[in-house]
């Protein structure tokens, strides 16, 4: 009997320990999958974000828009998604351009922007015409080209990037608030930047408060305007608040009681867009939105300002690529070469 339960003892013991393998062996198992899992779980979330960058080309500047795309790519190591905006003319030249240079690598879109929704909301009458093109008007409709982002930045062609645009990307946009841009009275160098002659930096320098609908807005002339040519933008909020519709109704209007300033300020893209987002917007890092190099050929920056800019944007006249022009070496630097041989750089009088 003794020996019996001995044996018994024996059986029991190896079964408790044959019973615990197994179990280890499970849980570790389990452990070993979750982990996997986990890992396969994570992979999606470990693909960068997507940054969707948003820039026209037009046909005559075309080069203005492979400097600000390369001068992007370069700077930064995000993954970015570049929506390039062209008439149906220029299509073919466009993906020819960056096909056949070293931009082949950018992960691009071609998109192509139809004049026609704009017919019957442009005055014809402008100080700049220039500004009345219709790739102008294409941040107005950024629902309209881009549908799977939920924040998008939009650039005009002549800036260049020296920063990290994921910093830009990263722009905080209040609740509410369907973009962000550079605030006029917040430019850093202000001091350099008010020796600028006409520049227009208050809500005077483009409507025109001679006009009632003016008037009956409420706004001060004096309140502080902001520059477009550099948008972050919240997709959702902006289709939320029809914002492309209260635009189109500010062009239109324009056109039948022409509400706009025609000082040097300009107007045309810029007006409608103060009046929708007057009080509604958040604001830009002045560093991302260095402004005015193009205004006025004989004002300079200071080469340590130019080095702490993180974007440089030649609004105005007096374009890097043209002349007479200041800090067009900035530019040049990232310039790529038409491999057409259209798109020339004028640097001599």
């Amino acid at each position: 009997m003794a020996l019996l339960r001995k044996i018994n003892q024996v059986l029991l013991f190896l079964l408790i320990v044959t019973l615990c393998v197994i179990l280890y062996k499970k849980v570790h198992k389990g452990t070993v999958s979750k982990n996997d899992a986990d890992d396969e779980s994570e992979t999606p979330e470990e693909l960068e974000e997507e940054i969707p960058v948003v820039i026209c080309a037009a046909a005559g500047r075309m080069g203005a828009t492979m400097a600000a795309i390369n001068s992007i790519y370069s700077n930064t190591d995000a993954n970015i998604l570049f929506y390039v905006v062209g008439l149906r003319n220029t299509l073919t030249r466009i993906r020819k351009w960056i096909e056949h240079s070293k931009l082949r690598e950018i992960n691009f879109k071609i998109v192509e922007f139809n004049p026609m929704v704009l017919k019957g909301k442009i005055r014809p009458d402008s100080s700049r015409p220039e500004l009345l093109q219709p790739l102008n008007f294409v941040r107005f409709y950024l629902p309209l080209l881009i549908h799977q982002h939920e924040k998008v930045i939009y650039l005009d062609d002549d800036v260049i990037v020296q920063g990290d645009i994921q910093e830009l990307y990263d722009t905080t946009l209040a609740l509410g608030h369907a973009a962000a841009f550079s605030d006029d009275c917040d430019l850093p160098s202000a001091q350099d930047i008010n020796r600028l002659v006409g520049l227009q930096n208050t809500y005077m320098g483009y409507l025109d408060y001679r006009k009632k609908a003016i008037k009956d807005l409420g706004i001060s002339p004096s309140t502080c305007s902001f520059n477009p040519g550099v948008i972050v933008a919240n997709m959702t909020e902006w289709k939320h608040q029809h914002i492309t519709k209260q635009l189109e109704k500010w062009m239109q209007k324009n056109v039948e009681e022409n509400l706009y300033s025609s000082s040097l300020g300009g107007g045309v893209a810029t007006s409608p867009m103060l009046i929708v987002f007057h009080g509604k917007y958040s604001t830009i890092n002045p560093l991302w939105h260095i402004r005015h190099l193009g205004w006025n050929p004989d004002a300079r920056y200071s080469e340590h300002f130019l080095q702490e800019a993180k974007l440089l944007h030649w609004n105005g006249r007096h374009k890097p690529w043209d002349f007479p022009s200041v800090h067009n070496d900035l530019w040049e630097s990232w310039f790529v070469p038409d491999p057409a041989g259209i798109f020339k750089l004028n640097h001599h009088s």
